[in-house]
């Protein structure tokens, strides 16, 4: 429930090393939310992640299982990022009945983005090595 939730949360001590993981992922998504790109769910960006760093080809039914999630999910996600631009479909010209999930130029300008808000903080939370 929420509330066991909220009382879990209360027992984290800010001074542990489990919080800097936590607030790194703070820090990235607040970049995200400033920089003016689209809002993605989970799904979407799992899905998006998953086309551009995993070697393709890609299939909607290659997808939902590795997402665990049916393939009408995967068509939503899909509906959603080719509206934005950042993945298309292609017919696969030996199956026609086969559809494959393509990368953009848009897609690719959006993760590398993504990916530069997360470098930025490399190196946060480590302590400086000493020059003894």
């Amino acid at each position: 429930t929420v509330r066991a939730l909220e009382m879990t949360m209360e027992k984290i001590d800010p001074s542990t090393e489990a919080v800097v993981p936590l607030s790194n992922w703070l820090s990235v998504l607040a970049g995200y939310v400033a920089s003016g790109h689209p809002d993605l769910t989970n799904r979407q960006m799992a899905l998006l992640l998953l086309v551009y760093l995993d070697p393709g080809p890609h299939t909607v039914r290659g997808i939902a299982a590795r997402l665990h999630v049916s393939k009408p999910v995967v068509t939503r996600i899909l509906n959603a990022l080719s509206g934005l631009g950042y993945v298309k479909r292609q017919k696969d010209m030996s199956d026609l009945r086969n559809i494959f999930v393509v990368r953009t130029p848009e897609g690719l300008a959006f993760i590398e983005a993504f990916a530069g808000l997360i470098k930025r903080l490399e190196g946060y939370g480590r302590q400086p090595e000493s020059t003894d």
